[in-house]
């Protein structure tokens, strides 16, 4: 049997968990094992923030070495922890050496001031690249042949879109199967790095944010594997965020078409990403918990033998920002909605929602609220003439409700029962969409209602 592990910052979080990690992958992994590993908690959270204040001139050098300094000192601890024998000082040197390496890029943009898409990838990339090491090194200690390689040395390469970029699938595919296959087959576990990768040119590249989970995928993808998965910190995929509604359970089976909306609705469990590569290969994954290792969690499959439940899900997704483009010269007029997506795909904008009334007279977008300057100030430069759009609005103070299940297909009054609902308990619908695969129903709520329309929904739909 052969599989991809992947483990996240938060069983990553120092040395005692580490070691935890290790013992998981000694306990459960079969014959042939690739890990894929996170940064630890947090480090990529400090990484971005303090090069961020570096670029505007708000740390000086001293600063910079405390940082680097303390950086350090955490991963060395976790080393000591978790790393024993003659296998601790090849990691210290390695962690050594790269805090070196990351001192002098960060100097490096306090002397230029400036922090472009490439160097804050090459920044982020410390993170997984100073707990591959120790990661290896913890299984070597237990006896567990291990070597450690970036996303890029391990095959992944990508185009040269820094911050988001894409793997070139036909080199990747080649290149991973000549590297990670032979390592495997001789029953070592490579740790590779996840997240980063490097375009054609070796230059660090990212694979946006949460990446860890789409470079499990992409190897899991390129070897063929039997599974891939997720070790998180809980049981699986959940029927709602149990931080919003205590009576969300872990699901059981899901889809891949229901998992992949859920993810691109807010779930946190998986990279939106993911799914794409397993499902092409029709590999199925496993989400499961790293403090609950005997729990099997959630697997996800292209198809269930057996649909019950119509909702299987309900997602609420908040860093999001409504907008409207409205005027009456949009009626009859040709094109404008295309000049809307166009202005905004050259801004490397990304559209979430899209819903627009048979009068023509306005658009309604959602995007992520980290865009939404970016967005209104596009599309106002686009259309400032204002004679056929008069007026962009924005809404911040929002939020998606998406409601997922495969059952929903063809079972009729399923949106009577959503909309009942979340009008029973006093909530208002901004915003509706719903795509032709009939497994999500998606609208908008203002933020403050998020919590009250999800609760409904699980009540309505899942609670036992």
């Amino acid at each position: 049997m052969r599989i991809v592990m992947k483990f996240g910052g938060s069983s990553l979080k120092n040395g005692e968990m580490i070691s935890k990690t290790a013992q998981i992958v000694k306990d459960y992994k079969p014959e042939e094992c690739v890990l894929v590993v996170s940064a630890m908690q947090g480090v990529t959270d400090q990484l971005i923030e303090t090069a961020n204040k570096i670029a505007e001139g708000l740390l000086d050098e001293e600063e910079i070495r405390n940082f680097v300094g303390d950086l350090q000192e955490r991963h060395r601890v976790a080393t000591v922890k978790a790393v024993t024998g003659e296998h601790q000082e090849p990691v210290l040197i390695d962690i050594e050496k790269l805090c070196s390496e990351l001192e002098k890029v960060l100097i490096g943009i306090s002397y230029v001031g400036e922090l472009t898409p490439r160097s804050i990838d090459y920044v982020m990339s410390f993170g997984e690249r100073l707990s591959a090491p120790i990661v290896s090194g913890a299984l070597r200690s237990l006896g567990v042949e291990s070597q450690w390689l970036t996303g890029y040395d391990a095959g992944i390469v990508t185009d040269s879109n820094f911050g988001r970029a894409s793997p070139i699938w036909d080199l990747t595919n080649e290149r991973v199967k000549a590297t990670l296959s032979p390592v495997i087959t001789r029953g070592e576990v490579p740790v590779v790095t996840g997240f980063i990768a490097g375009d054609m040119r070796g230059r660090i590249t990212t694979l946006s944010r949460g990446g860890s989970d789409f470079t499990a995928a992409i190897i899991g993808a390129a070897l063929s594997v039997d599974e891939i998965w997720i070790w998180t910190d809980v049981d699986g995929i959940m029927s709602t965020d149990p931080r919003m509604v205590k009576e969300a359970r872990t699901i059981k089976v899901i889809s891949f078409m229901e998992a992949m909306e859920l993810a691109y609705f807010g779930a946190k469990v998986l990279h939106p990403k993911t799914i794409e590569p397993a499902m092409e290969k029709d590999i199925p994954v496993r989400v499961r918990n790293t403090f609950n290792p005997a729990n099997e969690g959630t697997v996800i499959v292209r198809e269930q033998e057996q649909v019950v439940d119509v909702v299987k899900a309900i997602s609420v997704m908040e860093n999001v920002a409504l907008l409207n483009v409205s005027g009456v010269g949009m009626i009859g007029i040709p094109g404008v909605a295309a000049k809307v997506f166009s202005a905004l795909a050259e801004e490397k904008v990304n559209i979430l929602m899209i819903s627009q009334g048979s009068s023509e007279v306005n658009i309604s977008i959602i995007v992520e609220k980290e865009d939404l300057k970016k967005a209104v100030r596009i599309l106002e430069r686009v259309f400032a003439d204002k004679s056929i759009v008069k007026d962009v609005q924005y809404n911040e103070d929002v939020a998606i409700i998406a409601v997922v299940g495969a059952g929903m297909r063809g079972t009729k009054g399923v949106a009577a029962r959503v909309f009942k609902a979340v009008a029973d308990a006093g909530v208002n619908v901004l915003m509706i969409a719903q795509g032709s695969s009939e497994v999500n129903i998606s609208f908008i709520v203002l933020r403050k209602d998020a919590v009250k329309a999800a609760k409904a929904l699980h009540d309505e739909f899942i609670k036992n």
